[in-house]
């Protein structure tokens, strides 16, 4: 009992009323949550009883939803001319029993980042994405940034990175996102990036490596290497090496390499078999930009199963993944002939 009188718990007799200094708010899909004015957080628990709630069916009729200019969402009653951050649903809340599942959670064309992570508290977790500015990288780190997560959006142009972070917190002003250089296509920017990160004695739960260029004209880094090998693969797992150990450090931790289904279509072995190195950073009159983007993607995938093996051992997976068929997005912006192509097949693709 002194624990919970010193925890301002014993002034409530119901197990669902709350703790003076407490209240109960909602998502924007749903899912309630608990602010402690006291302290200053929020947890998905219950204070009392521990639970997890929904809420059920849809807004009454004449109400509306909309988000204020902090990202806190408000309800709007037309009938009574009145506004409210109260919903007026959590009457009628459910339960959330979190069963194992029997059978794998599947997806499809239309499930958003958003989706993926409802109901999830990520919380205390620190996440790095490259490439995070725009596309795929940005929507996944503002989906991880809006379930909790301390995400770092490591991007090459700083203006568009600190653009991405303030759209971000224009969705909810306490996000924690931040904005930090990284070019791939420079080893010494990569190392630079893998220092700065370290200097703020961070953990580091997930890795995400997004960032890539496709149909790039051919020309070489300033390491003397070909582009698209470098910003697509090599830049990448320079990155890993440096951060291994706070991976390692932090585990469980994660690796993700955003690969593609095109790996497939190519090879980088010579007519006897043997691997072809020089098929990786091919020179001028040897390169054709598929070609080169193909080539990375299967080093991508080697790098992360191999990656697996060595540290999973120690609580660190690596996995690739592929997003999906011609996805609209900024990659194709380097030929024209390949936003030709990308825009014709929109309205059959997944959106960002």
């Amino acid at each position: 009992m002194a624990a919970l009188k010193y925890a301002g718990l014993e002034d409530t007799d119901s197990e669902e009323e709350l703790p003076p200094g407490w209240e109960e708010r909602t998502t924007k899909d749903g899912w309630v949550y608990y602010a402690n004015h006291l302290e200053e957080k929020t947890q998905w628990e219950h204070p009392k009883s521990g639970k997890r709630k929904r809420v059920a069916g849809d807004l009454p009729y004449g109400w509306e939803q909309e988000t204020d200019e902090n990202g806190q969402v408000y309800f709007v009653d037309h009938i009574n001319k009145r506004t409210t951050y109260l919903d007026p649903r959590l009457a009628f809340t459910v339960e959330d029993n979190p069963v194992k599942p029997t059978t794998r959670q599947k997806y499809d064309g239309n499930s958003t980042a958003m989706e993926i992570l409802q109901g999830r508290d990520l919380s205390g977790k620190v996440v790095i994405i490259t490439g995070a500015n725009s596309g795929i990288g940005f929507e996944t780190a503002k989906s991880l940034a809006l379930h909790g997560a301390c995400v770092i959006l490591a991007c090459r142009s700083p203006a568009r990175g600190n653009e991405a972070v303030q759209r971000i917190l224009g969705e909810w002003h306490k996000a924690k996102v931040e904005a930090m250089t990284l070019d791939l296509a420079s080893l010494q920017s990569v190392q630079h990036f893998a220092e700065a990160f370290k200097s703020k004695n961070l953990p580091l739960h997930i890795l995400i490596c997004n960032a890539a260029v496709f149909g790039a004209p051919w020309s070489l880094t300033e390491d003397g290497l070909e582009s698209t090998f470098q910003v697509n693969h090599l830049g990448h797992f320079y990155l890993v090496q440096l951060l291994e150990d706070v991976l390692r450090q932090s585990s469980p931790a994660r690796v993700v390499v955003v690969s593609s289904e095109s790996h497939r279509f190519t090879e980088i072995k010579d007519s006897s078999g043997k691997l072809d190195f020089s098929l990786l950073s091919p020179s001028k009159k040897e390169y054709w930009a598929m070609l080169a983007y193909n080539r990375s993607k299967l080093c991508n995938i080697l790098f992360s199963n191999e990656l697996n093996r060595r540290l999973s051992p120690h609580g660190v997976t690596s996995n690739s993944v592929h997003p999906g068929n011609m996805i609209y997005s900024s990659l194709h912006r380097n030929w024209w002939v390949y936003t030709l192509l990308f825009t014709l097949a929109r309205p059959f693709t997944k959106s960002m």
